[in-house]
């Protein structure tokens, strides 16, 4: 805690503001089938239905003459037309040679069992969807929520950012990852993060993951140390994922636009997901971004810009900027839930110029996120611990401020704030 508080001063002495420490959601897959496939007596047209990616293989199926025989259809696990069959192909794909694993989309003509890869010819959308229930897989089109390779394809790949092609894999051999650094690249940029694995995670089935933001000056390392959610998601065998921000305006931190560094940092944040979920069992649709001071100014941008990989976000000591507020166009309704403290000296609880940006203060970034997630109705009054909350808003989502009277430039309340974030997953 000594360490944290000394960090936390000279990120106020260097910066003068921040302490340090603490794709778009694609749709259903326009070419994934149901799981009856195809239309009777086609001739290997894998349909067009809604990609909901069925649980179980079409009753049907190729035939060597070529075509879908009668009821048939495409292996009910997300295929396409590539394993409805065409005319005179060679054998019918195995029942589960879809998505469902993340192995190829119906594959070559012979079909592939699941397993990892890319999606076959005529496949899922590219750019996926966010839900493990959707027919699509996440963005960049990779294969399903596993690494797990099946026979069609030894090579299997993590899972598309925010997207999984049917249900959630878990990871094969390696399922509970060790503790420590970890090393993930983005583009041709190496970047590093620390991963948590409380004891309670076993990696028996599919669970959440917890990104948490540093502030300025500070690293994944001390964030781990000095953080309020570790002891209140511990016990619920949480993984969390600490990343490291880069050097930049006064110390290590993030890039928010007009500050505080020029590295893109939001490819950070979606490889880092793609990186746990390659070792660890997570869910796809609970992955969740925290961050306090800097971190919750990274927070807001993730929300802003990644709604297809958060289910829901929660800053703390941080507030939109007004530079480009303008430009916040979230995929998709998403669940913010920010902690702010009326005597902030650092992040002004009223707003104003911060140097190289302005921020807009925590009353209108609460009205601004109530606009963007097409919330009606008014604010609830503030509860015990000050938190207001619009209630009814697109998506069924929620937008909440929790003012601390009084409260300086302090961390958010894990205790307050998780039991409503967890409750949030991706559509």
């Amino acid at each position: 805690m000594k360490n944290h508080c000394f960090l936390r001063w000279i990120g106020l002495l260097g910066f003068g503001l921040l302490a340090c420490s603490q794709s778009t959601s694609g749709g259903f897959g326009t070419g994934g089938s149901s799981g009856l496939g195809g239309a009777a007596g086609s001739s290997g047209a894998g349909g067009l239905l809604e990609g909901r990616g069925g649980s179980s293989a079409g009753p049907g199926g190729t035939a060597n003459s070529g075509g879908v025989k009668g009821t048939g259809g495409v292996a009910g696990l997300g295929g396409v037309q590539a394993s409805g069959g065409l005319p005179g192909t060679e054998a019918a794909p195995t029942a589960t040679g879809g998505a469902a694993s993340g192995g190829r989309a119906g594959g070559k003509d012979t079909g592939e069992a699941a397993g990892g890869g890319v999606p076959g010819t005529g496949g899922l959308s590219p750019l996926g969807g966010s839900s493990a229930l959707d027919g699509s897989v996440g963005t960049g089109g990779m294969g399903g929520a596993a690494r797990d390779a099946g026979p069609g394809d030894s090579g299997a790949g993590p899972a598309g950012a925010g997207g999984a092609g049917g249900a959630v894999s878990c990871p094969a051999g390696n399922a509970k990852p060790t503790e420590g650094s970890k090393t993930v690249m983005v583009g041709t940029t190496k970047r590093t993060y620390y991963l948590h694995v409380p004891a309670k995670y076993d990696g028996s089935k599919p669970g959440p993951l917890v990104v948490d933001f540093h502030g300025l000056g500070g690293s994944g390392t001390t964030e781990a140390g000095s953080n309020p959610y570790k002891s209140v998601i511990d016990p619920e065998g949480v993984v969390s994922a600490y990343p490291d921000g880069v050097n930049g305006t006064n110390g290590t931190g993030w890039n928010i636009g007009p500050c505080c560094t020029t590295v893109d940092d939001v490819a950070f944040a979606k490889a880092l997901v793609q990186d746990v979920q390659a070792m660890a069992c997570i869910d796809p649709k609970r992955v969740y971004a925290v961050g306090y001071s800097l971190g919750g100014g990274m927070v807001h941008v993730l929300a802003c810009k990644a709604a297809d990989v958060f289910a829901a976000v929660s800053p703390a000591a941080s507030d939109l900027v007004k530079e480009t507020v303008d430009s916040c166009k979230p995929a998709r309704p998403i669940t913010v839930f920010t902690f702010r403290g009326t005597a902030d000296s650092s992040v002004p609880y009223a707003g104003g110029s911060m140097g190289s940006f302005t921020n807009i203060g925590a009353k209108a970034t609460f009205q601004k996120w109530a606009e963007l997630d097409q919330c009606s109705s008014s604010p609830s009054a503030e509860d015990s611990n000050g938190c207001s909350t619009y209630a009814s808003c697109g998506g069924g989502v929620q937008v909440t401020l929790c003012t601390k009277q009084g409260g300086g430039h302090d961390p958010g309340n894990a205790s307050v704030s998780w039991p409503v974030l967890k409750k949030y997953t991706l559509p």
